[in-house]
């Protein structure tokens, strides 16, 4: 077939893309996404080689929050999405509203085959990431903190520290330096991560709240250690700034792909979800950006070298270290009500 590249405006702001044969494809969907560099390199992974191989166009835009949209577009009864690439928690949250559609994952033989852990009712592991404990090589030049608990002990790794102002990791962070085993954390005993929260909280010059000023206080030097994602860390690594990280006790975490309840292109929605978990699709994803593949079989192709993986957040055995995001407890009313409590935490 005659195959062009089509550009163009789109529904969003970042447009259209697809391939497209003599006659315009029919078949066509709306992909949502967080935009910048990460969308960037999901177009070059992932959404271009899925529009070539299935003659899709895909239409794309961006938003840094889908949550509030989905809920207005699928409640107007007319959604103009159709597949979302958002946090795993609004995924399932969504499900459990009638927001998103369930899948059927005989149509998705590529998302059926990856673990369980990886999949809901509703949503498609997607890419990970983590939020793991960065630290100043210029403090700690050898021997530096190496667990949350290494992160609470003052007086063993004395300097500046920085936490994230939100709940998710953070609770799982401080029940681990309590000494909770990473795979024993759910259902999150959230009286003692609180508890052990207030016993650092005099210590934390920074709660930061987003992954750009995590990026920086590092990178200037105002703090000797924080809980960052992994990706800001290496950023900021290659740009020359001499900090490091450690994925022991990392939380794993995900965005996921969902399809919105009544998606104008359902069914050209579940054939872009199989075809964008596809094993060297998602292969090619970390070799855009820090990003780890949310298909582990992307580990077995060839396209990721082992210097490469080794440096990846899902790496099998760096997963193996960490502990793995419960999306299900965070959605859940103990997930919503320890989110309503940490605004109460951080105004004392």
């Amino acid at each position: 077939m005659n195959m062009r590249r089509t550009v163009g405006l789109g529904c969003g702001l970042v447009g259209a893309i697809g391939w497209i044969g003599a006659a315009d494809a029919a078949e066509q969907i709306t992909f949502v996404s967080q935009g910048g560099a990460y969308q960037q390199a999901q177009t070059v992974a992932i959404l271009d080689p899925s529009a070539k191989k299935l003659g899709i166009t895909i239409n794309q835009d961006s938003i840094p929050d889908a949550w509030p949209a989905i809920k207005t577009q699928v409640g107007s009864g007319k959604p103009i999405w159709d597949v979302v690439d958002t946090p795993t928690g609004y995924c399932l949250r969504g499900g459990e509203q009638g927001l998103i559609e369930k899948l059927d994952f005989s149509k998705i033989p590529n998302a059926a085959a990856m673990p369980e852990a990886y999949r809901s009712p509703y949503s498609v592991s997607y890419e990970f990431y983590s939020s793991v404990l960065a630290y100043s090589q210029k403090t700690f030049p050898k021997d530096g903190p190496n667990s949350w608990a290494d992160f609470w002990d003052v007086k063993k790794f004395p300097g500046r520290r920085a936490l994230r102002n939100h709940p998710i990791a953070t609770l799982e962070a401080a029940l681990m330096a309590d000494g909770v085993a990473p795979d024993k954390l759910y259902p999150l005993d959230v009286d003692r991560a609180f508890k052990k929260l207030e016993e650092i909280k005099p210590n934390i010059t920074v709660w930061w709240t987003s992954g750009a000023q995590s990026a920086q206080l590092l990178n200037d030097g105002e703090v000797d250690m924080e809980m960052a994602w992994n990706g800001r860390v290496s950023a900021v690594a290659k740009e020359g700034a001499k900090v490091t990280f450690t994925y022991n006790q990392g939380i794993l975490q995900s965005t996921s792909l969902c399809i919105l309840k009544g998606a104008p292109n359902l069914e050209t929605a579940v054939k872009f979800i199989n075809e964008a978990v596809d094993p060297v699709h998602q292969a090619n994803l970390p070799l855009n950006i820090d990003y780890g593949p949310g298909n582990p079989k992307a580990f077995e192709t060839s396209v990721i070298k082992p210097e490469r993986a080794a440096q990846l957040p899902s790496e099998p055995a760096n997963a193996a270290k960490q502990a793995l995001m419960s999306y299900a407890w965070w959605s859940s009313p103990s997930g919503e009500a320890a989110e309503k409590r940490w605004a109460a935490f951080m105004q004392k």
